[in-house]
């Protein structure tokens, strides 16, 4: 029998966007919200907007947004029912996720156990083994013997990656082209490893030379019920890091998605997932995709698929919480359109997307039909040295392809941030790339593509054409025009 659990005030376990997300969601919901913040958050948008808001403790993020006794203490002095973790910090902590629900409150997100398997890719390789899904050749286990490894690198053959099974964004992987070099790469992504994870276990594969980046959403509920709402394409990537994602990809043929979204809810299925995830895919030149992992928590480019399905993930995400069914099949859902996101980031692209912090002494956003901002800052805010620089997701959407682009290029032109340097130009220079606008590039788009001059060139040529714009539109007036209906200009008569 369905139980439907009481939800009636949430506390969103982390800031800026993704935190007014949910909120926004929770409110349409009849749910009321409370925020947790930082000393230096204490006036941010997420604070305000929020029904309540609290106090975690200092700008770090391991005094505040990772202290989970605080957190959890604050909903339970609050009346709060539910925690939602939003996709960073706790999202995909086993521990906090079992806190929570030891205390008594419900979690956002699937079960400790879930998240704990595919929180380590080695278990997660092992777990989903029996249901036949490809897998990339290497090591089925974490490296114990160097020469052992070294054997098995040489049978597959070079190039190879090495990688950490706790690992993510490209920390702790070291691709290695010779036998020469193994044990070196070896050494280096081991010490990565531990000293980003707190784990120095590593595997190997075979290296993927130009592979393509192909995610698809899945959501479960807590009877049974798993299906996929399609695929993201989110191939342009900068150290390993998604910036721009659509959907739908623009290579996967019907069958192809057919299969790949069997393989998604299967890999679901095979760790009893319940709620919003993401499984992920590595598609290579023939097209052939192999699994990578799965993220176990709502992700920053769910808006695209919200805008291609109509469905709205979080307000999914805390149905299932509560215990309720999907309202929808397979069969229910089907792509409308296309999607594009950039992620705005507070980034200098000339400066290998360092991170650019300060205050955002100019902040306007684009607005029209089938444009959408995500965003946690406001004109005046300061961007904090301590967070993730993102500042906010640039979201459009067209009947296809082509049209979300053009949509995204103009929306990238009027939105206004002076202050600090961001990804925009980037976003910009994405759009106008031939390989980009044919669907023909790979996850190596900015490392065969993108340089500075490249960047500042489009610039130049953008303010070129801005100008004789400008100087057109101020004259255009004095300009003789031949009339519309095509008639001669008549000539004075003799």
């Amino acid at each position: 029998m369905e139980q439907i659990y009481r939800m009636k005030k949430i506390l969103v376990a982390n800031r800026g966007e993704i935190a007014i997300r949910v909120m926004i969601t929770a409110k349409k919901m009849g749910i009321k919200t409370v925020a947790v913040y930082s000393e230096v958050d204490e006036d941010s948008r997420h604070t305000r907007y929020a029904d309540e808001a609290f106090l975690l403790g200092p700008a770090p993020s391991s005094k505040s947004y990772l202290n989970m006794d605080k957190i959890i203490a604050i909903a339970l002095e609050n009346e709060v029912d539910a925690i939602h973790p939003g996709y960073g910090f706790l999202s995909e902590n086993a521990e906090f996720s079992k806190k929570v629900t030891d205390s008594g409150l419900i979690f956002i997100g699937p079960n400790p156990d879930a998240i704990k398997v595919m929180g380590s890719k080695l278990e997660a390789k092992a777990t989903v083994k029996d249901y036949n899904i490809p897998m990339v050749p290497g090591t089925e286990s974490a490296i114990q013997d160097i020469q052992k490894a070294k054997d098995i690198a040489v049978d597959i053959g070079f190039p190879i990656l090495i990688k950490a099974s706790a690992g993510g964004g490209g920390k702790g992987m070291r691709i290695v082209e010779n036998v020469q070099e193994f044990e070196s790469q070896m050494d280096r992504a081991v010490s990565e490893a531990e000293s980003s994870f707190g784990d120095g276990a590593v595997f190997i594969e075979k290296y993927v030379a130009s592979p393509r980046h192909i995610e698809f959403q899945i959501i479960s509920d807590e009877h049974g019920n798993v299906i996929h709402l399609f695929e993201r394409e989110c191939s342009v990537q900068r150290r390993h890091q998604k910036v721009v994602e659509e959907a739908p990809s623009a290579v996967l043929t019907d069958e192809l998605r057919r299969k790949m979204g069997e393989a998604a809810v299967n890999v679901a299925k095979s760790c009893n997932y319940t709620g919003a995830g993401t499984v992920e895919f590595l598609l290579d030149e023939k097209l052939n995709f192999y699994f990578l992992e799965m993220n176990t928590r709502l992700q920053v480019e769910h808006p695209v698929t919200e805008m291609i399905t109509g469905i709205d993930l979080v307000e999914q995400q805390i149905r299932v919480a509560r215990g309720e069914k999907l309202s929808f099949s397979q069969e229910d859902v089907d792509i409308t359109g296309h999607s594009i996101e950039l992620r705005v980031y507070a980034e200098d692209p000339s400066k290998d997307f360092l991170p650019d912090i300060g205050t955002m002494t100019k902040y306007s956003k684009p607005e029209g039909k089938d444009i959408r901002v995500d965003d946690g800052y406001e004109e005046g805010d300061e961007i904090p040295i301590y967070y993730d620089p993102m500042i906010a997701k640039l979201i459009t959407y067209s009947s296809d392809r082509a049209g979300a682009i053009n949509k995204m290029i103009h929306a990238i032109e009027e939105y206004q941030i002076e202050g600090v340097e961001t990804t925009l130009g980037f976003g910009h220079y994405v759009m106008n790339h031939p390989a980009f606008r044919s669907g023909d590039f790979d996850t190596h788009f900015v490392k065969k593509y993108f340089t500075p001059e490249s960047l500042r060139n489009e610039q130049e040529e953008n303010a070129a054409k801005m100008m004789a714009l400008k100087y057109y539109l101020k004259n255009k007036a004095r300009l003789k025009v031949i009339p519309a209906n095509g008639m001669k200009w008549s000539s004075r008569k003799n």
